[in-house]
C-alpha cells in the first residue's frame, strides 16, 4: 500500500469533525471513506467530494469544479459526480464539515439506490439457475 503523502495526512485531519474516516489508495489517488462507502477522492493533488441530483447543484452555485478527464477515446471529457469543496472550506475543518456530511450522505442515497438493483439481480440469477438432474 503507497504510503500516505502530506495532501492525505492533511485531508483526514480536516475531516475529523466527520468522525472515523479512512483513506484507500486506489488508481494512482486517494478514496475517502465514511462507514464503508467512499465519499470522497483525492486525484491529481486535488480533494473532491461526492455529488449527486440533490446537492451537485449547491456545489455548482458555491463555485465548485466539478471532477472531469479526458479518457483520450476522442469521447472528451467525462465528468465525475465529484466537485472540489467550495474555497472558503478547502483549509477549514468547520466550514467543510457540512460539504462532507452531503457527501456522505449522496454516498448513502447511491448505495440505497444500488442495492434493490443487487437484490433483483441476484433473484433473477437464482430463478434462472439450472436445476439439478434427479436421478432414480
Amino acid at each position: 500500500m503507497p504510503k500516505m503523502d502530506s495532501l492525505v495526512e492533511y485531508t483526514l485531519e480536516l475531516l475529523e469533525p466527520l468522525g472515523p474516516v479512512q483513506a484507500r489508495s486506489m488508481f494512482g489517488g486517494w478514496g475517502f471513506y465514511s462507514s464503508g462507502l467512499m465519499f470522497g477522492v483525492i486525484v491529481d493533488g486535488r480533494f473532491y467530494l461526492k455529488a449527486d441530483e440533490l446537492t451537485h447543484p449547491l456545489f455548482e452555485a458555491a463555485g465548485c469544479e466539478r471532477w472531469s478527464y479526458d479518457s483520450g477515446k476522442g469521447k472528451g471529457a467525462t465528468r465525475m459526480p465529484y466537485w472540489t469543496p467550495p474555497t472558503d472550506a478547502s483549509d477549514d475543518a468547520h466550514a467543510l464539515l457540512p460539504w462532507a456530511r452531503r457527501a456522505v450522505e449522496a454516498a448513502q442515497r447511491a448505495a440505497a439506490k444500488k442495492a434493490p438493483r443487487a437484490k433483483k439481480a441476484a433473484a433473477k440469477k437464482k430463478a434462472g439457475a439450472p436445476r439439478s438432474l434427479k436421478r432414480s
